[in-house]
């Protein structure tokens, strides 16, 4: 018997192919500030997925994954600026410093679900903050740290973008297998019963520290690509506006859609840069357009779109 699964199994080569063709004919007409955007756009696409695999695939909502995408932002910056150190070496040990803080992350909030996770991973977010904003010596206060700019092979806009580009389909791919893996529908097992789970057998603790930990690495990634791309961090990099944003995007395109992530990015940071033009309360056009996603689509952007089309086809095929 053919599993349950396995019309989401397939090789998301179409979304994958999608993103590529889109992404990556940008350069041909647009200019320099609106690839600029597209680079913001795949790198918050990155993190609201590290987010939406909790979110969507395990029944936790994090509020935590902000200060895990920062710490890595500020480790990449500090090696480089502060310390002198190998713009290469700095990227794997911003990486290497958000699963660390991931883990211990999970160590404290795996036990709990519900509204329990998500104000837990909200403290455990806010104390990182505040360690960046009082530790002066180090992370420069409210001033933050200026970046000295990206390494000379990809210090061309456009290199960059395209790197970018290949990185964030690269952990896209990776982040789909790990979803479809026999351990991804051992976490849709959880987020469906965990009691039910628990009594099969399954350590539901172990299983879930093991997926906040790797989504701790797949945000470290993000915030490593955002620290060459902004070349400054500031203790507003971890706060706690920067976890609801990833989650918003995640939850704007589609929970559990894993690829409505890019839609969800696009559609808040597109937003964002247009109507902050005409005026200073753009945040509350953004709350108005989750209450309406909330209202009129709950499945998310590409999550109603995807109902629409299965039901369109379904109708096709059961005409005469």
């Amino acid at each position: 018997m053919a599993s349950a699964y396995s019309p989401q199994r397939r090789i998301p080569i179409p979304a994958l192919a999608s993103i590529l063709i889109i992404f990556g004919a940008l350069p041909l007409f647009a200019s320099s500030y609106q690839i600029s955007v597209a680079n913001e756009i795949l790198i918050f696409a990155l993190l609201a997925m590290s987010i939406d695999v909790l979110a969507g695939y395990a029944g936790r909502t994090s509020l935590g994954h902000g200060a895990i995408f920062g710490a890595s932002t500020y480790i990449v910056i500090y090696w480089i600026s502060v310390a002198g150190g190998s713009p290469w070496i700095a990227l794997l040990l911003g990486v290497l410093a958000a699963t660390m803080l991931a883990s211990v992350f999970a160590l404290l909030a795996v036990r709990v679900s519900g509204v329990y996770f998500l104000l837990l991973t909200l403290a455990l977010g806010m104390i990182v903050w505040g360690v960046c904003l009082r530790w002066t010596s180090v992370t420069g206060g409210e001033n933050g740290i200026r970046g000295v700019g990206r390494p000379e092979i990809i210090a061309d806009p456009l290199v960059f973008f395209y790197t970018t580009l290949v990185t964030v389909l690269i952990f896209s791919f990776i982040i789909w297998r790990f979803v479809q893996s026999p351990f991804g529908l051992t976490l849709r097992g959880i987020r469906d019963s965990e009691s039910r789970m628990s009594s099969l057998g399954y350590s539901t603790a172990s299983h879930m520290f093991i997926a906040f930990t790797i989504t701790g690495i797949f945000a470290g990634v993000a915030g490593a690509l955002y620290a060459l791309f902004n070349n400054f961090v500031s203790p507003s990099t971890v706060q706690l506006s920067q976890s609801v944003e990833g989650l918003l995007m995640a939850i704007v395109g589609g929970i559990g859609t894993l690829f409505g992530a890019f839609v969800g990015s696009a559609a808040i940071i597109l937003l964002e840069n247009f109507v902050s033009d005409f005026t200073p309360r753009w945040p509350m056009v953004l709350g108005f357009m989750f209450i309406g996603t909330m209202i009129f689509a709950p499945e998310g952007i590409l999550g109603a779109a995807s109902k629409f089309f299965r039901s369109g086809w379904k109708k096709n095929r059961i005409k005469p």
